[in-house]
């Protein structure tokens, strides 16, 4: 009779033991539980230390840390028909443990999924420009719609971020080109805007040097000290265009006179006094002296 009574006892205590381990359950600070009592929802509970009723209360777990999702690569085309490849990241978080567990079976693979979705619709509608030069605008959009349509099910996508952006070998070929070209363009714009600042200059160191013509010549002056320094086997003489014009209206002028009127008269006089002697000393005539000048040789001399 003892016996039976110990063992009835035993197993008395080892149920007990059974049942408080099975309702006793401890919540970390990250951490609620969603407990269900024959089958309806209750208050979440946690954290710290929570009391279920054994056989009738079972409890699911939710964690409320920031989960980092790595979006797979996906392969897309962008607006401008250039196929790429892209990676992406997204972190999110549990707000409401109710909802991510009775709204969606399983949170994580929901969000990714989405995720995917959302990322091949929003970058096949970007340029490639824009999908290599706007990613901080790319990323806002993405989290937008990501997380409008995770809101029912209590989760908070709070960053999503474009990882890497792979495209064809021949494309990345053609866009230094490009880039090249666009450096050049720009190189000849900067050179193009100082030649006419230095116009604008000059045009302004013109008009103070009209005011002084000896400007000109101290000009003049400091080229002729700065080129004698110079150690070059080449000299260049600097002459100003005005006087180069009046040489040549000179010389116009004189090559005029030359050809009209008596002067043109008495060069053909001492041309042909000039023929003369020479015939005469070819021929040995006593008549005409070697060193003699004729008269109008002699004024053809005066003249010059």
């Amino acid at each position: 009779m003892i016996l039976a009574l110990v063992v009835v006892l035993v197993c008395l205590c080892a149920t007990a033991v059974v049942l408080a381990g099975a309702s006793v359950r401890v919540l970390r600070e990250y951490e609620r539980g969603v407990v269900f009592r024959l089958g309806r929802v209750m208050n979440q509970r946690g954290p710290g230390l929570i009391l279920l009723v054994p056989a009738i209360d079972r409890m699911v777990r939710v964690s409320l840390r920031t989960v980092t999702l790595k979006i797979p690569a996906q392969e897309i085309i962008t607006r401008d028909n250039v196929p790429a490849r892209v990676t992406a990241v997204a972190y999110y978080r549990v707000i409401d443990p109710t909802k991510s567990v009775i709204e969606i079976e399983n949170v994580l693979a929901a969000t990714s999924q989405i995720a995917q979705t959302t990322l091949r619709s929003v970058l096949g509608k970007a340029e490639l420009d824009a999908l290599l030069a706007e990613r901080e605008r790319l990323n806002e959009h993405l989290q937008q719609i990501i997380d409008d349509q995770t809101e029912p099910w209590g989760v908070k996508v709070t960053t999503v971020e474009i990882k890497d952006v792979e495209i064809p070998e021949r494309m990345q070929h053609a866009m230094a080109r490009q880039a090249e070209a666009e450096r050049v363009r720009r190189a000849k714009i900067i050179n193009s805007e100082g030649e006419f600042q230095a116009a604008a200059r000059l045009s302004d160191a013109a008009d103070v040097i009209s005011r002084n013509p000896v400007t000109i010549q101290l000009r003049y002056l400091q080229t002729l000290i700065e080129v004698s320094g110079n150690e070059s086997s080449t000299i260049v003489f600097p002459l100003p265009i005005d006087v180069l014009g009046s040489l040549v209206a000179a010389t116009d002028r004189r090559s005029e006179a030359a050809t009209d009127g008596p002067e043109r008269a008495r060069l053909d006089e001492a041309l042909a006094s000039a023929r003369k002697a020479l015939e005469a000393a070819t021929t040995g005539d006593p008549s005409v002296e070697l060193g003699a000048k004729s008269e109008p040789a002699l004024r053809s001399d005066e003249a010059n």
